[in-house]
């Protein structure tokens, strides 16, 4: 069975000042997947980071909370995280088991960090791995504007050996829709 993650899609990632790459149409798409992810009766879970170590991303403050343009509905699933790898001390992988959940569906934020540390996590766990490749997303780095970034892991990704049981996929959201 497959599950949605959506990773760190919090306030605190999409100021002004740090602007995330086609944050707009990030969001749009990940809300199209989640609707189709609850139609197929799949479980949607929102990886929530909680930063109380860094002084950023204190939960119960605005700038932890899911964006507001961001659609959730009572059946998903909200784990809470401390590191960049959503698995990290987490329940994640005790949840998708009790959900049944075999392969991973990743979007979200934070492409070079938190996505990328998920993406790498899910085939050591022996996930099936698929990366929505324009639906994550990430702000301008030293040196490196944000496609650039996002171009360049979705590359990495693709190129990435997968384990003994899982598998990577890269693709964009508009094949992923016609599948």
């Amino acid at each position: 069975m497959r599950a949605l993650l959506i990773i760190d899609m919090q306030n605190e990632s999409f100021q002004p000042a740090y602007p995330a790459y086609d944050s707009e149409a990030v969001v749009k798409k990940i809300n199209t997947l989640s609707a189709q992810f609850r139609q197929k009766r799949y479980p949607v879970l929102f990886i929530q980071h909680d930063g109380s170590k860094e002084g950023c991303y204190i939960p119960s403050t605005e700038g932890w909370e899911l964006l507001p343009s961001l659609n959730t509905a009572p059946g998903d699933v909200i784990i809470s995280k401390t590191a960049n790898d959503s698995f990290y001390r987490t329940v994640l992988k005790e949840e998708l088991a009790r959900l049944g959940a075999d392969e991973l569906v990743i979007t979200g934020t934070a492409t070079d960090f938190c996505v990328d540390s998920t993406v790498k996590s899910a085939l050591i766990n022996d996930f099936n791995v698929t990366v929505i490749a324009d639906a994550h997303t990430t702000t301008d780095r030293p040196g490196l504007k944000a496609k650039q970034v996002i171009d360049h892991y979705n590359w990495l990704w693709k190129e990435t050996t997968p384990t003994h049981h899982g598998r990577i996929a890269v693709i964009g959201f508009d094949d992923f829709m016609k599948k």
